[in-house]
C-alpha cells in the first residue's frame, strides 16, 4: 500500500483569542490543529491496533447503548503518545491552565456506526474530584479522528456551564452523570451547542464544563482521542488510578507524523504499551 504525505506547516498552539473564549465559555475550538495526513495516520493506527482493541471496554449509557473506549495513563512513543506530548497540544494546555501541565490520562472513544452509545451529561471533574485533585485546574483536548456531526453523535456542551462549579454525580447505567435536576435548570439558562468537528480539529474544554453526546445511529463512525492534562501545581494529595505529578517530555509536532509512519513500516511495533499490569487505567475495572 502506498501513502503520500504533505509537509504542511503545523497549526501551532492556540491563540490569545482562544484563551479568552475558553475562560468565558468553558471551551475553545482549534480548527485543523492536526493536518489531514497526521489525523489519517492516527486513525489508521487506532483501527489496526490489536492492543487498543483488546483493552477496550464498554460503558452502558442507560439508554440501551454502550460506549466503547480504551484508556491509559502514560504517553509513550507510539503515535498516541506523540499526539499527547506534541508541543501544539501541550503548549495550548499550558496557556489555558497558566503554567506547567502533566499528562493525566488519554483515551480513544470508539463510537462506531449504528452501535456507538451515548454519554450522559457530566463534568470530568465530577469524576476526578474523587482522585484527590483539589482544584479544577484540568483541561481536555478532544481531537476529532472522524467527522463529528449531529447525525453521528457529536459532542454537546452547555456554554458557560464551567462557572456552575462541580455538580454531584450519580450513576446512569455504567456512567456517572451530573445531577439531572441541576442539569435541567442549567439547560434553561445556558446555550446548548452541538460541537461539529472535522478530522484534525481539537476542542479544549474545562473540567467543569457540562457535556454529553447522543448515540451514533448513523452509517458513519465517530472516533475521537481525548488527552487530559492537570496543572503541575495541582498535584493530587492522594494516590489513585490516575497519576500524580509526572514530568511530561514534550516533542515537536513533527513527531506525530514520524511515529505514524514508523508504525506502518515496522512489523515489530510494540503491542505491550497498553498493558494493564503496568498502567492501572488500562483496565475495565478502573473508573474514569
Amino acid at each position: 500500500m502506498h501513502f503520500s504525505y504533505n509537509l504542511s506547516m503545523p497549526a501551532g498552539p492556540i491563540s490569545d483569542d482562544h484563551v479568552r473564549d475558553y475562560h468565558r465559555d468553558g471551551y475553545t475550538l482549534s480548527k485543523g490543529m492536526f493536518d489531514a495526513d497526521e489525523i489519517r495516520l492516527l486513525g489508521q493506527a487506532a483501527r489496526e491496533d490489536r492492543a487498543l482493541d483488546q483493552h477496550s471496554f464498554g460503558r452502558a449509557d442507560g439508554e440501551g447503548g454502550t460506549v466503547r473506549l480504551s484508556l491509559w495513563n502514560h504517553p509513550g512513543d507510539t503515535i498516541y503518545g506523540m499526539v499527547a506530548r506534541c508541543e501544539s497540544v501541550v503548549n495550548s494546555a499550558e496557556k489555558l491552565l497558566g503554567g506547567e501541565v502533566y499528562h493525566y490520562h488519554s483515551k480513544m472513544i470508539m463510537k462506531d456506526a449504528r452501535v456507538g452509545g451515548a454519554w450522559a451529561w457530566h463534568q470530568d471533574y465530577g469524576y476526578w474530584y474523587q482522585n484527590g485533585v483539589l482544584f479544577p485546574l484540568l483541561c481536555s483536548a478532544f481531537i476529532a479522528v472522524d467527522p463529528g456531526t449531529r447525525e453521528n453523535g457529536c459532542l454537546q456542551v452547555l456554554k458557560g456551564s464551567h462557572d456552575l462549579g462541580r455538580i454531584d454525580h450519580v450513576l446512569t447505567g455504567d456512567q456517572a452523570g451530573a445531577d439531572r435536576d441541576r442539569v435541567e435548570e442549567a439547560r434553561k439558562r445556558l446555550e446548548l451547542v452541538y460541537v461539529e468537528m472535522e478530522p484534525g480539529d481539537a476542542l479544549f474544554f474545562h473540567c467543569n464544563l457540562l457535556h454529553r453526546s447522543d448515540q451514533n445511529r448513523s452509517e458513519h463512525p465517530r472516533w475521537s482521542m481525548i488527552c487530559c492534562y492537570n496543572a503541575a501545581r495541582n498535584d493530587p494529595y492522594q494516590d489513585s488510578h490516575h497519576p500524580r505529578y509526572t514530568p511530561l517530555a514534550k516533542v515537536p509536532d513533527s513527531a506525530v507524523r514520524a511515529a505514524g509512519l514508523k508504525r506502518f513500516g515496522d512489523s515489530a511495533a510494540d503491542v505491550g504499551w497498553l498493558d494493564a499490569a503496568r498502567d492501572r487505567s488500562a483496565s475495565s475495572l478502573e473508573k474514569q
